[in-house]
């Protein structure tokens, strides 16, 4: 069995220039972090047609951000590799980016967000990388900070890799103490490779979880995607890669005053043998 990346170096030191580029452009990769950051914002309970600002942590190269944008979400992405983040602005992605330690919390404002997302970082704060390192006291320290940070009505939901029942205690203890309610939603519970771990935070009190996906079916695999575009169409929202998201994506772009190409009869167009 392969040893898990926490187990192997600091986060900042496995996610070097090498492997920041591998993860981008690993196709396999690119659609689980999309499947499980379209989930995530599910999860998320957000108001309809409305653009909020969301907080990304645990960033790294803007693959799950780019998500976020496709939904016409603001977002500020924190990451503790410069590696990846490197990387996400050599993809021009549309969020801010920080260099961050999520350990040493969350450095920004009380209640300026309305919401938070992770995708597979929070499990490395469970983990002492150096001697000063308490994972107790890192916890405790994000979570209290990310609490303040976030809106009074606000959620955020963590895509985690767990290595035991003594982790999602440990977790959602101090996320408890720092005042959040929620707890662990596992989606396809039977399945061994659709099995995910969202942990589910609420500041406006308590609040029944959302039900987990594959509860009581017998679905081997997760198509967020398509459950998500079917979404779309009913509520009237662009598809992903249709002509009238890319001219939107344009637009928003163009308002946060950068160059944009000029529309075009040929902007959205499919071209011979592409698809």
């Amino acid at each position: 069995m392969a040893k898990r990346p926490e187990h192997l170096a600091p986060p900042e030191v496995f996610y070097n220039e090498e492997e920041a580029r591998k993860y981008t452009q690993n196709s396999r990769m690119i659609d689980i972090q999309v499947q499980m950051c379209e989930r995530a914002i599910e999860l998320l309970l957000l108001p309809e047609d409305q653009p909020c600002l969301l907080l990304d942590i645990g960033c790294g190269s803007g693959l799950s951000g780019s998500v976020l944008e496709d939904q016409g979400h603001l977002w500020v992405g924190l990451d503790i590799s410069p590696a990846m983040l490197n990387v996400a602005l050599e993809r021009e992605v549309e969020g801010d980016l920080l260099l961050n330690d999520m350990g040493q919390g969350v450095p920004f404002k009380a209640g300026c967000f309305d919401g938070a997302v992770s995708i597979s970082a929070l499990q490395w704060l469970c983990n002492a990388d150096k001697k000063s390192h308490n994972p107790v006291k890192r916890l405790q320290r994000f979570f209290t900070t990310l609490y303040a940070s976030l809106s009074r009505s606000a959620r955020a939901v963590f895509q985690f890799y767990p290595e035991n029942g003594d982790q999602i205690e440990l977790v959602t203890t101090h996320a408890t103490k720092a005042g959040f309610f929620g707890g662990v939603v596992v989606d396809f519970p039977n399945s061994t490779k659709a099995k995910k771990f969202f942990l589910v935070l609420m500041t406006g009190g308590s609040q029944p979880l959302p039900k987990a996906l594959g509860e009581s079916d017998d679905k081997t695999s997760v198509n967020y995607i398509a459950r998500r575009e079917q979404a779309k169409k009913a509520r009237g929202k662009s598809i992903k890669k249709s002509k009238d998201w890319i001219l939107e994506k344009k637009e928003r772009r163009r308002r946060q005053g950068k160059d944009v190409r000029d529309n075009s009869k040929y902007t959205g167009r499919k071209r011979s043998g592409r698809f």
